[in-house]
């Protein structure tokens, strides 16, 4: 026999060895992630399955199990809902403020303590003390911090002439305080990311800049931010991901007062759920805002991909 046609039929038999190869190989990696796979099913996928059943229902109180089934007019009634749409105006409103501020203030923070400078090393950990904070906690501090009467930040603007505020009593006012306390506690977690993104950044190409003489600001316009594209829009998904489950801050500050000014969605949501009692109009609630999140969030992730590619 040539040469060749040994050749072929030993591809011949390789062909059902390589595919009994993947085979044995994509078993192993299901059977690994089995574990956590069925965890996920249990923790994630049983809940959403029952609140969508009980969105469809009338909920009996006395048994917590879904009732008469009553088809979309749990929807209906929270897509007629004015106080629904309202909190989610207040939701993006929060959102269109607080996330800006804290990729700008984050990505600002990174390059400054990037820089080397005697007792950098010391501020960067203490820069992470308001992650390790928890938002319940954080929000009755600056709730103390922003009393109109006790509070020492009315008492520091009283010194240069300004006040006294009504922080939680106004209603701009507090918004802008929701977005403070949301900011100090997550511009750590954005400087955080940046700054292991800026060390990873290529020294040799900051320094054939610096040969060329490009000022800190050129590199700054035409190397880091182009550079660190990708990884901006990542940051942003992951907060855009965390801040549209604000809850606890606010309801640790504000209760969603003055009036309505502050409700956010899922601070509504909790009250007309275990206020008001209204189980099944709620877990409607939940559901359509789990498609806008979800549907937001496949935008920016499309968005996110699209700029990888680019840069």
């Amino acid at each position: 026999l040539s040469h060749a046609t040994l050749t072929g039929r030993a591809a011949r038999r390789s062909v059902p060895s390589r595919r009994r190869a993947r085979f044995t190989d994509a078993i192993h990696r299901w059977g690994v992630m089995a574990p956590a796979l069925v965890l996920l099913a249990a923790v994630l996928a049983y809940p959403i399955l029952y609140t969508v059943e009980i969105s469809f229902s009338e909920l009996d109180l006395a048994t917590f199990q879904p009732g008469e089934w009553v088809g979309w007019d749990n929807y209906a009634a929270t897509l007629t809902d004015d106080r629904f749409w309202n909190s989610l105006k207040v939701t993006g409103i929060y959102l269109a403020f607080a996330l800006p501020l804290q990729m700008v203030l984050g990505f600002a923070v990174a390059f400054l303590i990037n820089a080397r400078w005697r007792g950098g090393g010391v501020v960067r950990a203490l820069f992470l003390i308001p992650m390790v904070v928890a938002p319940i906690v954080a929000g009755g501090i600056w709730r103390m911090i922003l009393d109109p009467i006790w509070g020492i930040s009315n008492y520091l603007l009283g010194l240069v002439g300004i006040g006294p505020l009504d922080w939680f009593g106004d209603p701009s006012l507090a918004m802008a305080s929701i977005v403070l306390i949301d900011t100090w506690r997550w511009t750590p977690f954005v400087t955080l990311i940046a700054t292991a993104a800026l060390l990873a950044l290529p020294k040799d190409v900051f320094e054939a800049a610096e040969i060329d003489g490009a000022s800190w600001w050129v590199q700054l316009r035409a190397i880091s931010l182009p550079l660190l594209t990708p990884v901006i829009a990542a940051i942003f998904v992951v907060r855009w991901l965390g801040a549209v489950k604000m809850f606890d801050i606010v309801l640790a500050s504000t209760v969603g007062g003055p009036g309505r000014s502050t409700n956010v969605v899922n601070l509504f949501i909790y009250q007309e759920a275990f206020g008001s009692m209204r189980f099944a109009e709620s877990a409607a609630m939940s559901m359509v805002v789990l498609v806008i999140t979800m549907a937001l969030t496949a935008v920016f992730l499309l968005g996110t991909r699209a700029l990888e590619r680019r840069f």
